[in-house]
């Protein structure tokens, strides 16, 4: 099986495609990176500005026909700060399937701290110990502590590094004034949660997100002086960050683009997400934090495996949609598969052995097999008429998949498919 995942954040928009091992453990196929700034000056509830929504919905259309490229079999979508903030976020939402047919769902904070976690501990091996996981996004920053399996503490705050450069950076380079006005809001949201997680204890501390990823470069190139191949379990320490910070922050804009393996795209956000990540590890007391290139992407695929484990071995056993789509449904309205399959015998053979005289393709046997294997699931309705339940069932499920069409001029004569059976059988 094929998934696509997109993260739809608030400073880039990132897609994996990646391929469904037996094990259900998986492999990255493809990756695409559009940095859009989906959030600059539309957050607190501001409105997402038109040219961040056309960059965004641009990045969204190539990254659809890579994942048709691929062949995906489904594609899960995740819009997080910048679209749940904006006051016209659902505006957003609804261009975003009109125009590439991709259906995002807005996450709540919460919700991208479990699957970050969820991503960082299955790309950074943690044994039997607890982790922190750190995620710095333009919009938000989520902080979370629990081990390979569960959760103990999520949080999500508003102190991205796009909302934190638009509000505290007013000067370049950044004043000491503005520094500790920048430090104390920082402490004043992350606190208590890190006291807490402090006081729990903790075995590691692990950093995802394309800022503290280009920092840990940053910082991995100056004490090798090489840039690091990998960064993937890569461990910096937090006196490497702390001494970073300091460099960073004293540094103009032309300065820092001259930052061996600092990402210039990031020259004018670094400053705050050093104070930030920096600000972090002092706090929770850390000594040394460990990299990791998985973050919310990863998390969606992870979190679908699953949820989806019985229909990911189906898509493998059986990778033709509309075939697969028949099943699925049998199995839904708990059908007599051996009564089934014996129907299904019977009417092939007798196509087969007909053929001459009815003069019908392939086409049709497709339709007569599924017609076979779901010919008695209106029982679930009612087993009185079952028959016709069954008929008309049948028919709303075969113009889902794209066997038969749902105009009226593609449906076969004589054949009337009820909108009262779609709409009580929910198929989506």
């Amino acid at each position: 099986m094929r998934i696509a995942a997109i993260d739809i954040g608030t400073n880039s928009v990132h897609m994996i495609v990646v391929r469904v091992r037996t094990d259900l453990s998986f492999e990255v196929i493809d990756r695409e990176k559009v940095m859009v700034r989906l959030g600059a000056g539309g957050l607190d509830g501001k409105a997402l500005t038109t040219e961040a929504m056309n960059a965004a919905l641009q990045a969204l259309s190539k990254f659809k026909r890579l994942a048709e490229s691929h062949r995906v079999d489904e594609v899960l979508a995740a819009a997080t700060s910048a679209t749940r903030e904006a006051r016209n976020g659902g505006e957003f939402l609804a261009r975003i399937e009109r125009e590439t047919g991709i259906r995002p769902r807005v996450i709540t904070g919460t919700e991208e701290a479990r699957l970050i976690h969820q991503a960082a501990v299955y790309g950074v091996d943690v044994g039997t110990g607890r982790a922190v996981v750190i995620d710095v996004g333009g919009g938000s920053t989520e902080i979370t502590l629990g081990n390979a399996t569960a959760i103990q503490a999520a949080r999500s705050f508003k102190i991205g590094v796009i909302r934190l450069t638009e509000r505290f950076v007013q000067s370049d380079p950044l004043s000491g004034r503005d520094e500790r006005k920048l430090t104390k809001h920082i402490l004043s949201e992350i606190g208590r949660h890190c006291d807490q997680i402090t006081a729990i204890g903790f075995d590691r501390v692990i950093g995802t997100s394309g800022t503290i990823l280009s920092l840990g470069a940053v910082a991995a190139t100056a004490a090798r002086g090489t840039t690091p191949a990998e960064l993937r379990n890569l461990r910096v320490s937090a006196k490497q960050i702390r001494r970073l910070r300091k460099e960073i922050v004293a540094l103009n804009p032309a300065q820092r683009l001259t930052v061996p393996g600092l990402d210039p795209r990031r020259a004018d956000l670094v400053v705050a997400g050093a104070v930030l990540l920096d600000t972090i590890l002092r706090r929770l007391g850390a000594e040394e934090l460990t990299l990791c290139d998985l973050a919310l992407r990863e998390g969606l695929v992870l979190d679908y495996i699953r949820r989806n484990r019985r229909q990911i071995a189906q898509v493998d056993k059986i990778p033709d949609v509309r075939r697969r789509s028949a099943l699925e449904l049998a199995e839904r309205c708990n059908y007599y598969a051996e009564h089934a399959q014996q129907v299904i015998r019977i009417a092939l053979a007798l196509f087969d052995q007909s053929r001459a005289v009815h003069g019908l393709t392939d086409r049709e046997r497709e339709w007569l097999e599924y017609a076979a294997l779901l010919h008695d699931v209106g029982g679930l309705i009612s087993y009185a008429r079952h028959h016709r339940h069954s008929h008309e069932s049948n028919l709303v499920r075969f113009a889902e998949v794209g066997t038969v069409a749902p105009r009226k001029s593609a449906t076969p004569r004589g054949v009337r498919v009820s909108h009262s059976i779609a709409k009580r059988w929910r198929f989506r």
